[in-house]
């Protein structure tokens, strides 16, 4: 696979004028149009609201089903009422909701053996998982620290293992500038206050990429 995005290539993609016009096909489409995953981060409130951000619930099983994937009934039932449920209860009370990707306070709970890495091992190693639910399900609790990350964006990003600490690096970058574009770009696209900047960045490489999307991954063909 080539090298991942520089922080210059991915600004490049933000910039293009079509990441507007996804943004908001994407998020204000109605009827038919409409994209069921953007009702992922407010379906009931949102994921991290104070009465349920410390658990999975019921909701958060159907807001990821709305990205087109699905917990299998098994494993749902043992986040609802089992004991995967109470372990990563446990790993959700040590991450503050408010705790963006990009902040110092955020490193320590993505790197190896962190919260939310530990969390998220557990879930991608329950039953019928997998890594691409397992970021969805804590994508919906910690919308700010945790992004959404499937083979698409992983294709368009040109990255592997490790994607949380390297998107972390990149946010630090140049004064936070990849935050400020990200910011520029929702306020542009008047999106809802409850869609984070990282899901505005998964959303328009996930719109850009998904039509040439192929494997083996060649990544996003750059403006």
């Amino acid at each position: 696979m080539p090298q991942p995005l520089t922080l210059a290539e991915m600004l490049a993609v933000l910039d293009d004028p079509r990441s507007v016009s996804d943004l908001r096909r994407y998020y204000l489409a109605t009827g038919d149009a409409a994209f069921t995953g953007g009702q992922f981060e407010h379906l009931g409130g949102g994921g991290n609201r104070p009465e349920t951000a410390g658990t999975i619930t019921a909701e958060d099983l159907v807001a990821v089903d709305l990205l087109d994937v699905r917990v299998p009934p098994r494993s749902a039932l043992d986040l609802l009422q089992g004991a995967l449920g109470e372990r990563i209860a446990a790993e959700l009370a040590k991450i503050p909701v408010d705790v963006a990707l990009g902040a110092d306070e955020a490193y320590p709970l993505v790197v190896a053996g962190g919260a939310a890495d530990t969390a998220w091992r557990a879930l991608r190693d329950a039953d019928g998982i997998g890594w691409v639910i397992a970021g969805k399900l804590l994508a919906r609790k910690r919308p700010k620290l945790v992004p959404v990350y499937d083979a698409v964006v992983s294709c368009a990003y040109r990255t592997g293992t490790d994607f949380w600490e390297w998107l972390h690096g990149r946010l630090r970058e140049e004064d936070g500038a990849l935050g400020q574009r990200l910011r520029a770009l929702h306020e542009k696209a008047g999106l809802p206050e409850t869609v984070s900047l990282l899901r505005v960045l998964d959303v328009v490489f996930w719109m850009r990429h998904r039509p040439a999307h192929s494997s083996p991954c060649t990544g996003i063909r750059l403006p």
